[in-house]
């Protein structure tokens, strides 16, 4: 037999690769590292919920802390959940009735506090209109005096943010990006905003002291507050009318916005309750209730004392006020200083 000439070699070896298949290049995806936070005893809560169609993982809460941020995301590109979601000032924005969404007009709700929400199980906006977080996300998202963003156009501008579009996909593992996983991520990363070591929660750990002022605003704390604000969350997660108005009107162009849980429920016991705000990190987050009328905390102790308006769905822990002296209104309020959480705070700063 003859040997094959060097240059006929070459060329069999040459034809032989052209029709061999085309190896697969090596593709590494990134491994999905999932959160488990420590839940501090002080908070009283058991584990830590989130449902099954969004567990969260590491890279998914970066994704949401970025989307969260991104002005980019609302109609004229000026408005971001953080706009009225400051984390210094414990994830509210200090407005009685915000006007820098897209539109300029007032809102008719002051931005409520959106730490701890992991556990807020009930109900969520102040008349718990949304009941989980997925849900909520696109209510501020879409609304014309907010972000006012078009869905489709968001997605669109994910869709060629090379970054963006490599996030998502290595957090749900698909090539095309929808709205319900931006609800998702913004959500997982909502879910991390864990505020749990104030003075408050180091006292109940046993690694710090209360003065004797605050242990006596502690006291007047259980006796008076703590039916509605229960110790752990500072919230019992419901709903209650506590006497801010005698009547609640409705303005057809308001849809039932002045009429509070009842206007989810059409329950008249429902009428004129609000969603009951956390006592944590109090000190940061004025005004206070759901339409930011009382700038300080003395106004909110003013009104349990002497103006609570009895009406009929009237919370009746409240039938006869809040009655305190000087010296008792000193103190509760020195312990409710003792429930901000100034670590929380320098964490989660942009």
């Amino acid at each position: 037999m003859k040997r094959l000439s060097k240059s006929l070699l070459f060329t069999g070896l040459a034809l032989a690769w052209a029709c061999s298949p085309e190896e697969e290049p090596i593709v590494h995806t990134p491994e999905i590292h999932y959160y488990t936070p420590a839940i501090s005893t002080s908070l009283q809560v058991a584990g830590f919920p989130q449902p099954e169609r969004n567990i969260i993982s590491e890279q998914g809460v970066a994704l949401g802390k970025k989307l969260f941020f991104d002005p980019n995301l609302s109609a004229n590109g000026k408005v971001s959940c953080g706009t009225c979601h400051t984390p210094e000032l414990a994830f509210t924005d200090g407005v009685s009735l915000a006007d820098h969404g897209v539109s300029g007009k007032k809102l008719h709700r002051t931005a409520p506090a959106i730490f701890n929400l992991a556990w807020q199980s009930d109900g969520l906006f102040w008349d718990g209109g949304a009941h989980d977080l997925e849900s909520l996300n696109f209510g501020p998202l879409t609304h014309p005096d907010e972000m006012g963003a078009d869905l489709d156009a968001l997605v669109a501008y994910l869709e060629n943010e090379l970054e963006y579009k490599e996030q998502f996909k290595i957090v749900f593992s698909q090539e095309q990006i929808e709205s319900a996983q931006v609800a998702r991520a913004l959500s997982q990363y909502v879910r991390t905003l864990i505020s749990q070591d104030s003075k408050y929660d180091r006292w109940q750990r046993g690694e710090e002291s209360f003065g004797e002022v605050e242990l006596k605003g502690f006291q007047l704390y259980q006796k008076n507050c703590s039916s509605c604000h229960q110790e752990g969350l500072f919230t019992d997660l419901g709903f209650h009318n506590n006497g801010l108005d005698e009547e609640y009107p409705n303005p057809p162009e308001l849809e039932g916005l002045y009429q509070g849980r009842y206007r989810i429920t059409s329950n008249p016991e429902d009428m004129g309750a609000y969603k009951t705000p956390t006592l944590r990190n109090i000190a940061l987050t004025a005004p206070y209730m759901h339409d930011g009328r009382f700038q300080t905390l003395d106004e909110v102790l003013d009104h349990y004392q002497n103006g609570i308006q009895v009406n009929e769905t009237l919370a009746p822990e409240l039938t006869w006020g809040i009655k305190l002296n000087s010296i008792e209104r000193d103190a509760i309020k020195a312990f409710l200083n003792t429930l901000t959480d100034s670590l929380f705070i320098q964490k989660h700063q942009k």
